[in-house]
């Protein structure tokens, strides 16, 4: 299960815009936040990239993405 919540604090703990994650990502912001507000049906490599843009550690990432 996606956490929306969690995303957008890691966000703003990051200092990171939506516009920003979006760049990163190759992605219309647009097309960002229908993902993170919907049902955050992000790909594989969609993921990796935020993982690796917000540097995550593995309790974030967890709680984030694999939360129950």
């Amino acid at each position: 299960m996606f956490k929306e919540n969690e995303l957008r604090a890691e966000m703003a703990r990051s200092g990171v815009s939506v516009n920003e994650l979006a760049s990163a990502l190759d992605i219309n912001p647009a097309t960002l936040y229908r993902k993170i507000s919907n049902d955050g049906s992000f790909t594989r490599e969609e993921i990796g990239k935020i993982i690796d843009f917000l540097k995550l550690d593995k309790p974030a990432i967890e709680n984030i993405f694999f939360a129950h």
